[in-house]
């Protein structure tokens, strides 16, 4: 059993769970996620860590209560145990010194970047970041991405907070050496999560400029293990599993079309299931 010992509210769905987890706290790497099990008759669900402290033993998790589980666990109180959580899991994000990298995240996607921002900062690099959300109370983890970049830009879809508009027309700006603090600098690596219609734009953006460019797939996933087959994605000409390949990849190579119908799969089973709630 794995016990909460905080919780916090960071906007509207949106929910930090510290939970006791030394052995997974002790070789957490960025860019890594655990698989949570709410309770023994839950299902399995696919949790990127936000944060960890080997020192305590803990593991921040923060998520998004869009589904029958999520909901669950949100619902989850300090003091309250989780039943299984496995990790860490997949492939840690590839880290050194590069020079400038430019770290993209949107929504709750923040959450998975603010580790990944910090690891490249503290090899060394450059590190400008871009966050963005639909308005200001969904904005999340401002501050402490603040704490991990030389330099951090906001946006919101409305305007209510930061540059109105969508990370993609802030990034463009910036490759195109429009920004004033950023010009005439090379950028060297961009790595972006959020939505797939976000992480699709970025790649397509960053394409014509030949910038390496890597996403963290938030498939669907269930096992784990690749077994199961629900993460299958196409990267290139090869077929990849998110949760043992990944969940780092070439954005310039995945197919988000197909990753697309594929994280919908599932939604109309969710919606029947939220209605009951």
């Amino acid at each position: 059993m794995f016990k909460i010992t905080n919780k916090e509210r960071l906007a509207k769905d949106i929910t930090k769970i510290v939970v006791e987890a030394p052995l997974i706290a002790k070789k957490a790497k960025a860019g890594q996620f655990v698989v949570v099990i709410n309770d023994d008759k839950g299902e399995r669900i696919p949790l990127t860590m936000a944060d960890w402290d080997r020192q305590r033993g803990i593991i921040t998790l923060i998520l998004q209560d869009v589904g029958f589980t999520t909901h669950k666990l949100a619902a989850r109180e300090i003091g309250n145990c989780i039943a299984h959580i496995l990790g860490p899991l997949g492939h840690a994000t590839e880290i050194k010194k590069l020079g400038q990298v430019i770290c993209i995240g949107g929504g709750v996607g923040i959450a998975e970047i603010l580790p990944v921002a910090g690891a490249f900062k503290q090899a060394g690099n450059d590190v400008v970041s871009i966050i963005g959300a639909r308005n200001k109370e969904l904005l999340i983890l401002e501050e402490e991405m603040r704490a991990v970049c030389n330099e951090l830009y906001i946006t919101t879809d409305d305007g209510s907070y930061g540059r109105k508009g969508f990370v993609t027309e802030l990034l463009k700006e910036i490759l195109d050496g429009k920004t004033d603090k950023r010009a005439n600098r090379q950028t060297h690596l961009i790595y972006a999560v959020g939505p797939i219609v976000m992480m699709r734009a970025v790649s397509d953006l960053t394409r014509p400029f030949r910038i390496k460019t890597i996403v963290s797939l938030n498939t669907i996933m269930v096992d784990a293990t690749g077994m199961c087959g629900s993460c299958r994605c196409s990267v290139g000409d090869q077929a990849k599993f998110a949760c043992v390949d990944g969940p780092d990849f070439d954005g310039h190579l995945v197919n988000f079309q197909e990753l697309g119908k594929r994280v919908n799969q599932f939604k109309a089973q969710e919606q029947i299931i939220r209605d009951t709630l």
